[in-house]
C-alpha cells in the first residue's frame, strides 16, 4: 500500500515532492504518468493526444492501481480525480492535495508538453481549477501549499503526511 498519494493541478509539484519525500523516508517514489508511459510504451502526452481522453483515463486508472500497490510515495496525473472509480481508490489512501497560486503553477509548467493546457494555459488552468478543486477536496485529507522553495514545500508536505 502506498505511504502517501499526491494529487493536484499541473505544476503543483507532485512529481518533484514525491521524489524528495521518498528520499527523506527511504522509500520509492512512483509517478503514475511514468507507470502509464511504461505500460503503453509511449510518453503520456503523446498517448493522451493519440488515444483520446477516455482511453487515456482508463489507462491512467490501471497505472494508479499498480502504483497504489507499492511501498512508495505516489504522484498522480492531475486529471486522475476525474474518474469516480479513481476517486474511490484515492479516498481509501492517505491522499494529500498539493496546491499553489495559479501564477506559480503557470511558471512551473512553462513550455512543457501539457495537451490539456493547450495554447492558452492561463485560461485552461483556471478552468481546470474550477472543475477539479471539488474533486481534489473530496479525496484529500489535507491541502498542502507548495509555493515557495522546494525545502519549504517539502517541510509542509512532510508535516501533513506524518
Amino acid at each position: 500500500m502506498a505511504r502517501v498519494v499526491l494529487v493536484g493541478l499541473p505544476g503543483a509539484g507532485k512529481s518533484t515532492l514525491a521524489r524528495a519525500l521518498a528520499d527523506r523516508w527511504g522509500c520509492a517514489a512512483l509517478d503514475t504518468d511514468d507507470v502509464l508511459a511504461r505500460r503503453v510504451a509511449t510518453p503520456t502526452a503523446a498517448y493522451l493526444r493519440d488515444a483520446g481522453e477516455d482511453r487515456f483515463r482508463a489507462a491512467e486508472l490501471d497505472a494508479l492501481v499498480e502504483a497504489l500497490g507499492a511501498d512508495a510515495v505516489v504522484a498522480t496525473g492531475a486529471g486522475v480525480v476525474t474518474r469516480a472509480d479513481a476517486r474511490a481508490r484515492l479516498r481509501a489512501e492517505r491522499t494529500l492535495w498539493l496546491d499553489a497560486p495559479d501564477a506559480t503553477l503557470l511558471e512551473r509548467v512553462g513550455d512543457g508538453d501539457r495537451p490539456l493546457l493547450g495554447d492558452r494555459p492561463a485560461e485552461a488552468l483556471a478552468r481546470l481549477r474550477d472543475e477539479r478543486s471539488p474533486l481534489y477536496q473530496e479525496v484529500a485529507s489535507a491541502t498542502v501549499d507548495t509555493s515557495g522553495s522546494l525545502e519549504e514545500a517539502l517541510e509542509r508536505l512532510a508535516e501533513a503526511a506524518s
